[in-house]
């Protein structure tokens, strides 16, 4: 960014030398368009503390994440992700000096702009890349792409660079940001913020917002389009004056008489509504929905009176408001049947709303049609235009959750009978981004005779589809709080949904509902069957809750290992992690307390902090079907790595039996050698050391690897030592089972116990006390494996998932491997270090306890299973907070903790002094 502008200083010092009249102003800042994370970039950029001041006051971002990272999974890029927007928030806060004086903060003159992809980008959610509670109303505005102006459209994450309609739209607004008295962008946030509203936001948005149709559109700013103490409709700027055609003869002109006016020709006429009779019963508001042109093809006015003054031009007392009307997306252009013949109607273009508040002071509204050879180019054939007075409370029709969840079953049908509203406003009770449902509209009937039709005769293609000619394709559009405006121009038979995560901690109460607005033809009657998608909506929810899945499973990991450590502490045989997972799921208890609590804990802390609560019956839903979900993902890992492991014990101790036979019978020298070779090696000091030392051995490795080389490698040494663990545990209980009666006479001779083999690389001191030969022992030696089992496959698990969680990471460091390579994170690698702690300290259990001085309330134990108690919770709320990097410190905390309770221990055993910490010895050893 320095660079740049000081290429236009260059420039500007060469023209100066050759014709100083030439030189104009040097821009002092450079407008910032970022993709994906280059827009979270180019945000980290302007906080850089070796920027210059106001280099850069305008940033626009397309399908950029600014909440948090897309996959939050290394906590070094989630904590980095916080600190930023941190120093975006104080970045806006006014500052106080020495003297007392207020003066804005550092980002007082930036503006953001975030653009979103909608529900066909799966990388980035729309939530993600919101600017709430990161960047103010007045200088931040989040806009999805299916409801910007020209564009109408959903897009794919790498499909947001290259769609023309975006582009276009995108690059008008870039230029419309540069003064024309200066040849600089516009020095004032505001003004700056406007243009982007102005050009990038459809009109529909504020029309039906203002006019209280749906509660989904609060997070977007008007105060930026609003006149100081003025109506809007004030405002509007008329069509322009070299436009002629209106006709004042008042006897061309026609009244209305009913509530809904219907115009399928272009004859040059003006239609009179009287606001005061049409608008009885309350009837106050009015919607036109047409394909005429604005200004070109169709003009709208309010009038004060009727009568001498309506005879003359339009003037001052006269509001004209064309400009009011809002394009919308049309469907594809309908082929004319034949020459001079009616046509199915062609999809509206464009709707007009009025409010009682903009029809207040004005007695009539005209409607002025083009006449034909006015019309510029060629217009759309044929011409149509339907308007309507009604009632809003009519026209709506709430959809209960129990309503949409019963037509998973049975499609649920909604008839529209002749003379209904022209707007039909459908509230779901649950969010079409969780439970997308397919609408389909079916005309059944029509109310315009079949001798109404002009100019058509009996058996025309046209007589036996009156319905097709006279009323408009139907119009869906949409509104939902996080990803705003969807419009589908040509609704029959659709799947609606919309990119918003409602069940989560952080959303707002209306985000639990969707708004559907159906635009139909007032003519027809139709039916409407709804029936929820059930592959749409498991897509969502994987789509939307696997981190939250994911986290959750680690929760159920702690609540494993807190069964698991219980179990030991009360001297009880130590379960398998599968049974474990069915005892936590037994009801009453202890599921709802492993599940309330956490659950009750995050929504006070959302209450405390966002001020906020989200919606609690799709929250609880979908919280306890997550959790449901993630102890069934569990239960697959499970049985997935018991299969693995059983298979290679079997084979392992098939070949092994398969070997010794063939060694009794088949004496070689060579295996002689080999077998003493294997025993001095064996034997040797260095081996002997590194037996009895194996978990320091593996953990300097590991904790190595993790400073210097990347967190996914060190973790995965910690993983192959637990997994080889599991690997000999399993072995000694298959050969324990399968060569307890196997043996010859003179077969011990050149025999290496396959057991012997397992105890010297295993380093394992406890086998020789926890063996049946032990008279102190009262549990077999198959048992005992299977404790050690046991207890070593849930570590295995909790740090592979701990491994999976720097995996992207690894992948894109050996991407830059010919770049110039840094350091891991220091957080990272403190976190990761913790994690190996825990997995070297924590493999026998030989500790249970804590003694933790409390002031005022003494020395008090603190077991181990309370710590993975909270560990789990903590885990649950992180789940829940979509923030799975969070897991990662509780583990670690349970790391050093064990560290450190393993050195105390030593050094009060080796002192003589009172054991610091409880030491189960029982009929275990």
């Amino acid at each position: 960014m320095h660079r740049i502008l000081d290429q236009y200083k260059e420039s500007w010092d060469a023209q100066a030398r050759e014709d100083a009249a030439s030189v104009g102003n040097l821009p002092t800042s450079v407008i910032l368009v970022g993709h994906s994370m280059g827009g979270f970039i180019a945000r980290a950029a302007v906080v850089h503390p070796h920027l210059k001041n106001s280099a850069v006051e305008t940033i626009l971002t397309l399908s950029s994440p600014h909440q948090s990272p897309p996959l939050a999974l290394q906590p070094s890029l989630g904590f980095y992700f916080a600190w930023i927007n941190d120093k975006w928030r104080k970045g806006f806060h006014f500052q106080t000096t020495r003297t007392g004086q207020q003066i804005p903060g550092a980002l007082s003159h930036v503006v953001v702009v975030s653009i979103t992809g909608g529900i066909n980008d799966h990388q980035v959610r729309t939530k993600l890349e919101s600017l709430e509670g990161i960047v103010p109303p007045h200088h931040g505005l989040s806009i999805s792409t299916t409801s910007m102006k020209n564009v109408w459209l959903s897009m794919e994450h790498q499909a947001i660079l290259w769609c023309n309609k975006l582009v276009a739209q995108v690059s008008h607004t870039l230029l419309s940001l540069v003064d024309p008295k200066t040849d600089q962008t516009y020095t004032d946030s505001q003004k700056r913020l406007a243009i982007f509203a102005k050009m990038l936001r459809s009109g529909v948005v504020q029309s039906f917002d203002q006019k209280g149709y749906s509660h989904s559109l609060q997070h977007y700013d008007h105060s930026v389009l609003e006149d100081k103490g003025e109506s809007p409709m004030k405002t509007l700027p008329n069509c322009s004056s070299n436009v002629h055609w209106i006709n004042n003869d008042l006897q061309r002109d026609l009244h209305i008489k009913k509530t809904t006016i219907t115009i399928l020709d272009m004859d040059g006429r003006r239609r009179w509504l009287d606001l005061q009779k049409l608008g009885y019963g309350g009837k106050n508001y009015f919607l036109l929905v047409t394909n005429l042109a604005p200004c070109s093809g169709l003009r709208l006015h309010l009038w004060p009176e009727k009568g001498k003054s309506a005879s003359v031009p339009v003037d001052k007392r006269v509001l004209e408001v064309t400009r009011k009307m809002v394009q919308i997306p049309s469907g594809p252009m309908l082929t004319r049947i034949e020459s001079g013949g009616l046509n199915e109607q062609a999809h509206p273009s464009a709707i007009f709303l009025l409010g009682p508040e903009d029809m207040l002071g004005f007695r009539y509204l005209t409607i002025s049609v083009a006449p034909h050879l006015s019309m510029p180019g060629h217009a759309p054939s044929p011409f149509m235009a339907v308007g309507q007075f009604f009632n809003p409370r009519e026209a709506k029709q709430d959809l209960s959750p129990l309503t949409i969840l019963s037509s998973i079953y049975s499609e649920k049908d909604i008839f529209f009978k002749e003379d209904h509203p022209l707007a039909l406003n459908l509230s779901f009770g649950i969010s079409l981004g969780l439970l997308p449902v397919t609408l389909s509209l079916r005309a059944i009937g029509c109310g315009i005779k079949q001798s109404e039709l002009p100019h058509v005769e009996a058996g025309h293609a046209v007589y036996n589809r009156p319905c097709k000619v006279l009323c408009f394709p139907p119009v869906a559009l949409a509104w939902d709080t996080t990803s705003g405006l969807h419009v589908i121009p040509d609704l029959y038979t659709e799947t609606i949904v919309v990119d918003s995560s409602a069940a989560v901690l952080g959303s707002t109460p209306y985000s639990d509902r969707t708004n559907l607005l159906l635009l139909v033809d007032p003519h027809c009657s139709y039916k409407s069957s709804i029936s929820v998608s059930l592959i749409a909506a498991a897509c969502r929810i994987m789509l939307l809750y696997s981190p939250q899945i994911a986290t959750l499973s680690i929760a159920v990991i702690f609540y494993a290992l807190m069964r698991q450590t219980w179990f030991w502490d009360q001297d009880l045989p130590m379960p398998p992690m599968l049974t474990t997972i069915q005892l936590n799921l037994r009801m009453p208890f202890p599921f709802l307390p492993l599940y309330v609590v956490p659950t009750l804990v995050s929504l006070l802390f959302s209450l405390l902090v966002d001020k906020s609560l989200p919606p609690l019956a799709s929250f609880t839903f979908m919280s306890t079907l997550s959790y449901l979900l993630s102890n069934g993902v569990m239960i697959i890992v499970i049985w997935i790595s018991q299969l693995v492991f059983w298979g290679g014990a079997i084979l392992q101790v098939f070949i092994s039996k398969r070997w010794q036979a063939w060694r009794c019978y088949h004496r070689v020298f060579m295996f002689h050698c080999f077998l003493n070779l294997i025993s001095y090696f064996f034997s040797s000091k260095v081996v002997k050391l590194v037996r009895a030392k194996l978990s320091i051995v593996v953990a300097l490795i590991a904790s190595t690897l993790v400073c210097f080389v990347h967190p996914a490698m060190g973790l995965l040494i910690l993983l192959i030592s637990d997994a080889l663990c599991c690997h000999f545990a399993l072995c000694r209980v298959v050969q324990r089972g399968e060569f307890s009666k196997y043996g010859r006479d003179g077969s011990n001779e050149l025999k290496v116990s396959v057991s012997d083999f397992y105890d010297k690389f295993n380093g394992d001191s406890l086998l020789e006390e926890r063996d049946p030969g032990n008279p102190e022992s009262t549990r077999s030696f198959v048992d005992t494996q299977l404790e050690i089992l046991n207890h070593q496959h849930c570590l295995l698990i909790l740090h592979f998932f701990s491994m999976l969680m720097f995996v992207p990471s690894l992948m894109a460091r050996w991407q830059r491997i010919w770049m110039r390579q840094r350091f891991p994170w220091f957080i990272d690698s403190v976190l990761c270090i913790g994690v190996i702690l825990h997995g070297v300290c924590n493999q026998n259990l030989n500790t249970s306890a804590f003694l933790i001085s409390f002031p005022g309330i003494g020395t008090k134990r603190v077991r181990m299973y309370y710590l993975y108690l909270f560990a789990g919770f903590y885990c649950f709320f992180s789940g829940l907070s979509l923030a799975p990097y969070k897991i990662l410190y509780p583990l670690a905390i349970i790391g050093f903790l064990s560290f450190l309770l393993r050195i105390c221990q030593k050094r009060s055993q080796g002192k003589g002094k009172a054991h610091v910490v409880e030491q189960k010895y029982s009929h275990r050893q």
